[in-house]
């Protein structure tokens, strides 16, 4: 009996080593073959290839992938025909989306998109840029880059239209960023028939609530501590507003167990305050995922 498999495709290149982590923290170990395209997963039921972002929601489209995970951009620029299934906020560096600017020299007289009539512009997101341009009213010359697009102004192209999550890239190349035109973050992606067979649907949702669980735990931490009854509302009132700590009775009636999940920079400034206020046996914890 043939066994039941997910077909997924993961993002080479930037996002690569992000994902497998991401992966990781969500219960997927993945090994990359020395190929690099080809990872093999601790769950027989996925069967994952690595190749380039930019190609993956049209693989899925159709029907090479089940699924797979990419930017925003890629899936608008290449018009594949998907379901998104989820936002998954994360990115090379930081859970911040990557920003897709339009950007000049320092010295360029452009300052606005209306200055850009009639200039050039490099780019790999051609068609996105395109259609920013006619939402503009302004007709303008928009080249495909191949690579290394923040080296061509000004001799090759008037503006750039590139990737960049600070603007540190842009900024060391004397490059002014004048607008976003596109913000992306990573989606998992489904291919529309996959996401209409039962088994693969349900797979593909256990697949994107992990992951989902992975990125709300980042930077949160698990915080258990033991606290006398009459000390409790002292310790309460240090937790922040939104937080609803679990609290268990002991088998000394006059202690409580308390249990929280709070974000890591809050609970490096309140342990020594919650010790003060009486509470012991603090015990904080990393965590993998937090389903709500």
């Amino acid at each position: 009996m043939k066994r039941n498999c997910l077909r997924l495709a993961l993002p080479k290149g930037s996002l690569q080593e992000a994902t497998l982590n991401l992966m990781r923290r969500a219960g997927f170990a993945f090994s990359v073959g020395d190929r690099a395209y080809f990872a093999t997963c601790d769950d027989p039921e996925i069967e994952a290839k690595i190749i380039r972002a930019q190609e993956i929601a049209r693989y899925v489209q159709d029907g090479v992938f089940d699924a797979g995970l990419t930017g925003l951009d890629w899936v608008v620029e290449s018009g594949a025909k998907v379901t998104e299934v989820c936002v998954l906020p994360y990115s090379k560096q930081s859970l911040r989306p990557v920003r897709w600017a339009l950007a000049v020299p320092e010295s360029s007289p452009i300052r606005t998109p209306a200055d850009l009539a009639g200039k050039r512009i490099a780019t790999e997101l051609v068609r996105v840029t395109r259609r920013y341009l006619r939402r503009q009213g302004v007709r303008a010359e928009v080249e495909f880059s191949w690579g290394a697009t923040e080296a061509k102004p000004p001799d090759l192209a008037d503006a750039i239209v590139e990737a960049t999550e600070t603007g540190s890239s842009l900024r060391a190349n004397n490059l002014r960023i004048v607008e976003t035109i596109l913000e992306s973050s990573p989606r998992l992606i489904a291919n529309r028939r996959s996401w209409a067979n039962k088994w693969k649907r349900r797979k593909i949702e256990g697949l994107a609530m992990l992951l989902e669980a992975a990125i709300t735990a980042e930077g949160k931490v698990g915080l258990k501590l033991n606290v006398r009854k009459r000390n409790l509302p002292a310790v309460l009132r240090l937790l922040p507003a939104i937080t609803s700590p679990t609290i268990s009775p002991l088998s000394d009636a006059t202690w409580v167990a308390l249990e929280t999940i709070l974000d890591e920079t809050v609970v490096k400034q309140i342990i020594p305050d919650l010790r003060r206020a009486g509470a012991v046996g603090i015990i904080e914890y990393p965590l993998n995922k937090v389903i709500y």
